[in-house]
């Protein structure tokens, strides 16, 4: 996996070929229901080493390992027969359709689900509900077959590695995503972790997990001791967190869907959507938020008096000239910190330079309204026609880089963090963390 983009130019190219693959959106979702099965299967030699009488779901005709491995004997199945297997065994199988014998009697059964299968075997059921097999060519299918099958999963020791691979692939396959998604580099979530610092029994929210990065990083003595929690809306995302983490309470659905009580988690972090839209949830409707600023909004609620928000956000939630939004902040928590990343941070992941800061903040444990609104609110002149936050102008050792003028992608210029050439990402953040204020 040292060279992704080669691995996915190589399955790219090949798609373009195929008749039945019309634009990213259906490539995307053909390499999605692949890459599921490659990782699926990697686990269930996992579980079935680890697991005493470990039993699959999947029965064994349709299991990766026993019908898209190619052994090199002129046995693999190809051409015709692969897509008469994929199109009328495999995808009938694991959406839970009998496959039948000519008298009627069941030849194969159909992937059953009932309310005591554990999740990490109904994961393989809901994942291929609404999942479409688009190829038409059993020639070109078979190549892409072979090419995610060159997956050496077993490299990767750290469940969250999975993960990595899934979302990575899937980044590279698509445009930065419509929800302004942008999966998180290693070097930040690790960041972030440390500082959280989550403690024995706490309840903790990552509320756009994706495949569960943050929970990965979790340090050895804190796992099985803390309640994790997950919200993740990309459906085989989503179930790719709840294989991996089982034991979290893992919901597959929006943030703005999910009914949590005020004040019960302690911790809320995450890599949060971001765009320049707002979501649809009653309860904060009026407010008129841009999405990254209701999950801001929302989280302080959601967290408990002392309890820690910490998130990866557009530079638009701390440099855009209306404060309102973070005024509605400051009214509920205290600025611990805010790091400005290197306009380069998301480069691998998403394809393109994107602004983005993370900001800790702790919720306020006074009910006491505020006099004055605190500095970080309010923005100061960067030069005659641009602003950057009151924040990062007095506290420069917090922006991991230089502030330059660059063009945007919608004309004009905006003030971007490039990195300094020759520092790592990690060392400037290790740099930055040592001047994040408060305690917890």
């Amino acid at each position: 996996m040292s060279n992704l983009s080669g691995f996915v130019k190589r399955l790219r190219d090949i798609m373009r070929n195929d008749a039945g693959i019309n634009g990213d959106a259906q490539r995307i979702e053909q390499i999605a229901w692949m890459l599921f099965l490659k990782v699926y299967d990697a686990k269930e030699q996992d579980w079935d080493m680890n697991e005493e009488n470990y039993e699959s779901i999947i029965p064994e005709e349709c299991r990766w390992c026993n019908w898209a491995v190619d052994n090199r004997d002129g046995n693999a199945m190809t051409g015709d027969t692969l897509l008469e297997f994929v199109n009328n065994t495999l995808f009938p199988v694991l959406k839970g359709k009998n496959i039948l014998n000519p008298d009627g009697s069941v030849k194969i059964q159909g992937v059953t689900v009932t309310p005591n299968t554990p999740v990490k075997k109904s994961i393989v059921r809901t994942a291929f509900e609404d999942a479409n097999q688009y190829m038409k060519d059993g020639v070109l299918l078979r190549q892409i077959i072979n090419i995610i099958d060159e997956l050496d999963l077993s490299d990767y020791e750290e469940s969250h590695a999975f993960g990595d691979i899934y979302e990575s692939i899937l980044k590279e396959l698509q445009s930065a995503g419509s929800a302004g998604e942008f999966y998180t580099p290693r070097a930040v979530t690790e960041i972030m972790t440390e500082i959280i610092n989550p403690r024995l029994g706490e309840k903790v929210l990552d509320p756009a997990c994706g495949t569960g990065h943050f929970f990965g990083l979790l340090p050895d003595y804190l796992r099985g001791n803390v309640t994790l929690h997950g919200i993740e809306i990309d459906k085989i995302s989503g179930e790719i967190a709840q294989m991996l983490y089982p034991n979290a309470n893992i919901k597959v659905q929006g943030f703005e869907n999910t009914k949590i009580p005020d004040n019960y988690l302690d911790v809320i972090v995450g890599n949060v959507p971001f765009g320049d839209f707002t979501v649809f949830d009653t309860a904060y409707n009026k407010h008129r938020l841009m999405i990254h600023d209701y999950f801001f909004v929302k989280s302080l609620d959601k967290v408990r008096p002392g309890g820690i928000v910490a998130f990866i956000t557009s530079t638009g939630t701390m440099d855009k000239h209306n404060p309102r939004a973070r005024e509605m902040l400051a009214e509920k928590a205290d600025l611990l910190g805010a790091i400005r990343l290197p306009n380069n941070t998301f480069k691998a992941a998403a394809g393109t330079d994107v602004s983005s800061d993370i900001i800790f903040l702790q919720k306020r444990t006074s009910t006491e309204l505020l006099h004055e609104y605190p500095d970080w609110c309010y923005t100061v002149k960067y030069d005659n026609e641009r602003e950057i936050n009151s924040y990062f102008s007095a506290h420069p050792e917090m922006i991991c880089g230089k502030l330059e003028l660059k063009s945007s992608r919608f004309g004009g210029m905006d003030v971007v963090c490039v990195p300094n050439k020759g520092v790592s990402l990690s060392d400037e953040l290790n740099r930055a963390i040592q001047y994040i204020q408060g305690s917890y």
